[in-house]
């Protein structure tokens, strides 16, 4: 089939207006508390064969495609991801993202079986596409509802995990692997490729790190390219090796997202710009590929009813059967339970048996996007509601800083641009009182547009942007003395607990 110049046009005129039409939906889905991709799949069966008849039918091609929007998602989340908030968390997120799956998918896969009458490949199948909960589903919602770090590291921990189970266990059951090694075989392999991803993903993360702080780029926009770079290099390394290439892609970004490299600000601005573009073509992508007038009552039926035992049966035991990795309250229990919402992900999982030829994985596709799209209706947008009825909120917003930092190599010292923020208590403070480490200072002062050359006596205030000149040394030590000021104010100490920034 050939390509030309003439339809490369069309291509991009109607991707161009797709890709602008997805971005203005943004503001539709916020404002009624949906999570866009609801928008996005809406979007894909409008253009399918339903609607403007674009026909899409290779399983394999949105397998492929499904893969790659999902290790550039979970690549996002990695590096956005600050280890410090979420590593009291982690535990639970490890829990949930192992003991939490196996149990969902075997509670999912019973019912499957003796309740909905699926055959016992199809019923794991379902409960295993459908265990994983879904980053940019939660937290597009969740945005908007002031929540204690304790419960969003958790659901931030688990989401960015359970991909890297759910997706072996779906391969493994597709590719009949799962019956030749036997039960004890097959979790051999399991553990085989977790331990070995996330070991490449420490690697890569690493000495990633450790390269791109002595390589000095001759543009500031080279870095985030070549840290979504190292990320991509974890996932396709560790395939190579067959080892779970989702865990080496997150935990390869969680090194990197958390490690003192140049220009971190606008690694996570572009990475999460590159997340929004993946996230839109893979939801507009599933769209095409469903086909409306191929869902029966009875699929829909088996989605209801499946989609109401994950939902108040699998999810709960799941987070009951973690809860001695975490205290919560039961209140915070209930609250996660109902925060378990799946989007794209399991409707990519499901692309899996359709790209093995697996009999009834068009079946199984038709139930879980429908699944989907009723119980993310269903729990989106009343996500905001429990949690204030469980009353698992929080008042108020962090007195955190925002910190930017370029590299000044000839001197071995790094350039540091704090943005103080309108609830930090760095506002009233003087730069003397600071008392930032020997060496570094705060070089310039920015308010309203204007430079203020400061001296010890000078005053900040809100809205402020410093230039802190610190030896590269020491540059983690005055980061965290600034967001010791900035959180306890100007009598936090030296050394403690406030430091931890």
């Amino acid at each position: 089939m050939s390509f030309d110049a003439h339809q490369l046009d069309y291509v991009l005129l109607v991707g161009a207006v797709v890709m602008l039409a997805a971005i203005l939906a943004v503001r539709l889905s916020v404002g009624v508390g949906l999570p866009s991709l609801l928008v996005y799949l809406l979007m894909g069966v409008l253009l399918g064969e339903a609607g403007l008849g674009i026909n899409f039918e290779d399983a394999n091609v949105a397998h492929a495609l499904g893969f790659a929007a999902l290790v550039v998602i979970l690549a996002e989340g990695g590096l956005t991801t600050h280890w410090p908030e979420i590593r009291p968390s982690m535990r639970m997120g490890v829990a949930l993202a192992t003991l939490g799956v196996a149990v969902s998918v075997t509670v999912v896969a019973l019912g499957g079986y003796y309740l909905f009458g699926l055959d016992w490949r199809l019923a794991i199948l379902l409960g295993a596409v459908t265990s994983p909960t879904d980053a940019a589903a939660v937290f597009s919602v969740l945005r908007r509802v002031p929540l204690p770090r304790r419960l969003t590291g958790v659901l931030e921990a688990e989401s960015g995990l359970n991909d890297a189970p759910t997706v072996l266990l779906v391969t493994l059951v597709s590719t009949n692997a799962a019956l030749e090694n036997g039960v004890l075989g097959f979790a051999g392999i399991v553990a085989y490729e977790l331990a070995l991803g996330v070991l490449g993903g420490l690697v890569v993360g690493f000495s990633g790190a450790w390269v791109m702080r002595r390589v000095a780029l001759p543009s500031s926009g080279l870095y985030p390219i070549a840290v979504l770079a190292l990320t991509v290099l974890a996932y396709a390394g560790s395939a190579a090796l067959h080892a779970s290439g989702f865990a080496a892609v997150y935990i390869a970004a969680l090194v990197l997202g958390n490690s003192e490299l140049p220009h971190r600000a606008a690694t996570r601005s572009f990475s999460e710009g590159v997340a929004w573009l993946a996230q839109i073509g893979l939801f507009v992508m599933l769209g095409l590929l469903a086909s409306p007038g191929r869902i029966s009552l009875e699929h829909t039926t088996i989605a209801v009813l499946a989609g109401l035992l994950l939902t108040l049966v699998a999810r709960p035991l799941s987070v009951i059967a973690c809860s001695w990795a975490h205290r919560m309250s039961w209140r915070e229990q209930v609250f996660v339970s109902w925060a378990g919402l799946r989007g794209a992900v399991p409707i990519v999982l499901t692309t899996i048996p359709l790209a093995h030829g697996v009999d009834g994985a068009a079946e199984l596709f038709d139930i879980v996007f429908v699944m989907v799209v009723i119980y993310t209706l269903l729990t989106g947008p009343t996500l905001p509601w429990v949690a204030r009825v469980l009353g698992v909120t929080q008042r108020g917003e962090p007195r955190d800083i925002d910190v930017e930092a370029a590299p000044l190599e000839r001197i071995a010292a790094d350039l540091l641009q704090v943005t103080i923020t309108r609830q930090s208590l760095l506002h009233g403070v003087e730069v003397a009182e600071l008392r930032l480490p020997p060496g570094a200072s705060v070089s310039l002062v920015v308010r309203g547009g204007q430079t203020i050359v400061p001296d010890d006596r000078t005053v900040l205030r809100r809205g402020d942007d410093l230039l802190v000149v610190t030896p590269r040394k020491l540059r983690e030590d005055t980061e965290n003395r600034l967001r010791a000021v900035s959180r306890s104010g100007r009598l936090a100490q030296w050394l403690g607990k406030e430091t931890g920034g």
